[in-house]
Protein backbone atom coordinates (compact mmCIF):
# COMPACT_ATOMS: atom_id res chain seq x y z
CA UNK A 1 0.00 0.00 0.00
CA UNK A 2 1.22 3.37 -0.94
CA UNK A 3 0.28 6.08 1.33
CA UNK A 4 1.68 9.56 2.80
CA UNK A 5 4.45 9.24 4.79
CA UNK A 6 3.56 10.27 8.79
CA UNK A 7 5.87 11.15 11.51
CA UNK A 8 5.50 7.41 12.72
CA UNK A 9 7.30 6.43 9.36
CA UNK A 10 10.54 8.70 9.98
CA UNK A 11 12.57 6.00 12.16
CA UNK A 12 12.22 3.40 9.11
CA UNK A 13 12.36 5.83 6.35
CA UNK A 14 15.47 6.79 7.87
CA UNK A 15 17.11 4.04 8.12
CA UNK A 16 16.50 3.19 4.62
CA UNK A 17 17.99 6.67 3.74
CA UNK A 18 21.38 4.65 5.92
CA UNK A 19 20.78 1.20 3.92
CA UNK A 20 20.29 2.75 0.08
CA UNK A 21 22.49 6.29 0.11
CA UNK A 22 26.21 7.27 1.09
CA UNK A 23 24.56 10.42 2.31
CA UNK A 24 21.31 9.58 3.91
CA UNK A 25 18.98 12.59 5.31
CA UNK A 26 18.72 12.02 8.94
CA UNK A 27 15.55 11.81 10.89
CA UNK A 28 15.84 15.76 11.84
CA UNK A 29 16.16 16.49 8.27
CA UNK A 30 13.08 14.23 7.35
CA UNK A 31 10.77 15.59 10.00
CA UNK A 32 11.67 19.11 9.28
CA UNK A 33 10.58 18.48 5.71
CA UNK A 34 7.69 16.33 6.20
CA UNK A 35 5.59 19.31 7.72
CA UNK A 36 6.76 22.15 4.59
CA UNK A 37 4.28 21.76 2.24
CA UNK A 38 6.73 22.55 -0.54
CA UNK A 39 7.43 18.48 -0.10
CA UNK A 40 5.64 15.03 -0.66
CA UNK A 41 6.73 12.30 0.71
CA UNK A 42 5.14 8.95 0.10
CA UNK A 43 5.58 5.42 1.59
CA UNK A 44 5.25 1.69 0.22
CA UNK A 45 4.03 -0.35 3.63
CA UNK A 46 4.55 -4.17 3.17
CA UNK A 47 3.03 -6.57 6.18
CA UNK A 48 3.26 -2.67 8.37
CA UNK A 49 6.70 -1.91 7.67
CA UNK A 50 8.13 0.75 5.45
CA UNK A 51 9.71 -0.86 2.29
CA UNK A 52 9.94 1.84 -0.29
CA UNK A 53 9.39 5.77 0.15
CA UNK A 54 9.99 8.48 -2.56
CA UNK A 55 9.89 12.10 -2.16
CA UNK A 56 9.45 15.39 -4.21
CA UNK A 57 9.99 19.07 -3.88
CA UNK A 58 7.86 21.43 -5.79
CA UNK A 59 8.93 24.44 -6.61
CA UNK A 60 5.96 26.00 -8.47
CA UNK A 61 4.88 24.38 -11.58
CA UNK A 62 8.40 21.52 -11.24
CA UNK A 63 8.13 18.70 -9.18
CA UNK A 64 11.73 17.83 -8.10
CA UNK A 65 12.25 14.29 -7.28
CA UNK A 66 14.47 14.12 -4.19
CA UNK A 67 14.73 10.37 -3.25
CA UNK A 68 13.67 7.27 -4.23
CA UNK A 69 14.47 4.05 -1.85
CA UNK A 70 13.10 0.89 -1.81
CA UNK A 71 14.82 -1.91 0.85
CA UNK A 72 17.62 -4.16 -0.39
CA UNK A 73 14.86 -7.12 0.03
CA UNK A 74 12.39 -5.55 -1.96
CA UNK A 75 14.13 -4.42 -4.80
CA UNK A 76 13.72 -5.69 -8.27
CA UNK A 77 9.50 -6.28 -7.40
CA UNK A 78 8.26 -3.05 -8.76
CA UNK A 79 8.13 -0.94 -5.32
CA UNK A 80 10.53 1.53 -6.96
CA UNK A 81 8.22 1.93 -9.83
CA UNK A 82 5.14 2.27 -8.15
CA UNK A 83 6.29 4.97 -5.49
CA UNK A 84 7.60 7.00 -8.28
CA UNK A 85 4.36 6.68 -10.30
CA UNK A 86 2.58 7.81 -7.37
CA UNK A 87 4.55 10.81 -6.61
CA UNK A 88 3.93 11.98 -10.28
CA UNK A 89 0.71 11.08 -10.01
CA UNK A 90 0.48 13.37 -6.49
CA UNK A 91 2.58 15.93 -8.03
CA UNK A 92 0.44 16.25 -10.93
CA UNK A 93 -3.11 16.86 -9.00
CA UNK A 94 -1.01 19.34 -7.14
CA UNK A 95 -0.53 21.24 -9.95
CA UNK A 96 3.44 20.27 -11.26
CA UNK A 97 3.82 20.14 -14.98
CA UNK A 98 7.53 18.83 -15.06
CA UNK A 99 9.42 16.88 -13.19
CA UNK A 100 13.40 16.42 -12.88
CA UNK A 101 15.38 14.28 -11.07
CA UNK A 102 19.46 12.97 -10.78
CA UNK A 103 20.78 9.49 -10.77
CA UNK A 104 23.70 8.23 -10.66
CA UNK A 105 25.38 6.86 -14.17
CA UNK A 106 25.84 3.79 -13.07
CA UNK A 107 22.58 3.43 -11.58
CA UNK A 108 21.32 1.16 -14.71
CA UNK A 109 18.05 -0.16 -12.90
CA UNK A 110 16.13 3.18 -11.86
CA UNK A 111 17.58 5.11 -15.11
CA UNK A 112 15.57 2.22 -16.88
CA UNK A 113 12.90 2.47 -14.28
CA UNK A 114 12.73 6.55 -15.20
CA UNK A 115 13.09 6.15 -18.80
CA UNK A 116 9.85 3.20 -18.12
CA UNK A 117 8.01 6.15 -17.15
CA UNK A 118 9.02 8.77 -19.94
CA UNK A 119 11.97 10.33 -18.35
CA UNK A 120 14.55 11.36 -20.50
CA UNK A 121 18.32 12.35 -20.14
CA UNK A 122 19.19 16.14 -20.63
CA UNK A 123 22.65 16.29 -19.67
CA UNK A 124 25.29 14.86 -16.82
CA UNK A 125 26.58 16.96 -13.61
CA UNK A 126 29.66 16.25 -12.75
CA UNK A 127 30.77 15.39 -9.72
CA UNK A 128 27.39 14.92 -8.42
CA UNK A 129 27.84 12.16 -5.85
CA UNK A 130 30.21 11.83 -2.96
CA UNK A 131 30.76 8.12 -1.89
CA UNK A 132 31.69 7.47 -3.77
CA UNK A 133 32.29 10.35 -6.20
CA UNK A 134 30.43 10.08 -9.53
CA UNK A 135 28.48 11.84 -11.84
CA UNK A 136 24.67 11.94 -12.08
CA UNK A 137 22.32 12.04 -15.20
CA UNK A 138 19.96 15.03 -15.54
CA UNK A 139 16.51 13.47 -16.25
CA UNK A 140 13.21 15.19 -17.67
CA UNK A 141 9.51 14.75 -17.77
Amino acid sequence: MIRLMEERDIPQVAELERLCFSTPWSENSLKESLVRPEYLFLVEETDGKVTAYGGLLQVMEEGDVTNIAVHPQHRLKGSGTRVTEALLEEGRKRGMTTFTLEVRVSNLTAVHVYEKLGFRSVGIRKGFYDAPKEDAMVMWQ
